[in-house]
C-alpha cells in the first residue's frame, strides 16, 4: 500500500476513481464491519462489492454453499433480505454476473481493487442510484 508524505493511508478509491462511499451501517457491513467495502490483505474473499441484494442472488449465493438469510447471532450477524446493501465477494458477484443472477450495485461504494477481477462496464450494467 502507498502512502502519504505524512505518513497517512491514502483514502480508498472506488470503481469511479473517486472517494470510496458508505455502502451500509444497518445491517453492518463490510470485511471490517465499519460500513465500506474496503479490503485488505486479511480479507481473502475480497469483500469489494457493494451490492443491493435480491431474492434470485440470495437464493444463488444459498445454493453454493453462503447462507447470507440466516440470522447468526454469535457472529453478530442479522440475516439478509432482499433490499439490504451488503459488500459482497468479488469472485462471487462475478460467479452471479455469469449465472444471470448479478444484484444490482453501488458503483460509488465499490473499491476499486474489484476491477481486478471484473469490468467497469459490467459493473455499470448493474449500476443502481442511491
Amino acid at each position: 500500500m502507498k502512502y502519504s508524505m505524512n505518513g497517512h493511508h491514502p483514502k480508498p478509491k472506488n470503481v469511479l476513481g473517486g472517494e470510496l462511499k458508505c455502502c451500509c451501517l444497518k445491517p453492518l457491513t463490510g470485511f471490517y464491519r465499519d460500513g465500506y467495502c474496503r479490503t485488505g490483505p486479511d480479507d481473502l474473499g475480497r469483500h469489494t462489492v457493494c451490492a443491493v441484494l435480491t431474492d434470485e442472488f440470495l437464493q444463488f449465493t444459498l445454493s453454493k454453499g453462503n447462507d447470507l438469510i440466516t440470522p447468526r447471532p454469535e457472529f453478530n450477524f442479522p440475516g439478509l433480505k432482499a433490499g439490504d446493501r451488503w459488500c459482497l465477494c468479488v469472485l462471487r458477484w462475478r460467479e452471479a454476473l455469469e449465472a444471470g443472477v448479478a444484484p444490482p450495485v453501488i458503483l460509488e461504494a465499490c473499491h476499486e481493487s474489484a476491477l481486478e477481477f471484473v469490468s467497469l462496464e459490467d459493473l455499470q450494467r448493474h449500476a443502481v442510484k442511491c
